[in-house]
């Protein structure tokens, strides 16, 4: 960003300076329709926390949508796994972020 000119933040206030992460990333979510920035935090920013290291890497969360949390595999047989680890994962996220507002289904998509 070049010149020193102020900007509004996501609560229409002039700021000049650095915005936190997490002031931006509720800004984003609210303008896409994407959900609380809380529960994306937990979700995107620990996800490998919450499937595992070896899963993360072949899973991916897409979006939050009513309820749903989208992922994304990169084979059909770890969409089986995940699909079988589906309740757990949902209940980590549950635990980690609250039972309000936390998702209840898991939808699963296979990438090409």
């Amino acid at each position: 960003m070049t010149g020193g000119g102020s900007r509004s933040d996501h609560r229409g206030r002039k700021t000049s300076g650095p915005v936190p992460m997490s002031e931006a990333l509720g800004a984003v979510a609210g303008r896409l329709g994407l959900g609380r920035p809380d529960l994306i935090s937990v979700v995107f920013g620990r996800w490998e926390e919450l499937v595992g290291a070896a899963m993360a890497v072949h899973v991916r969360p897409v979006r939050l949508v009513a309820g749903t949390l989208v992922v994304s595999a990169d084979h059909p047989a770890w969409a089986t796994q995940i699909r079988h680890l589906a309740p757990e994962i949902l209940e980590r996220v549950a635990t980690e972020f609250g039972r309000e507002g936390a998702p209840e289904r898991l939808e699963i998509r296979v990438r090409a």
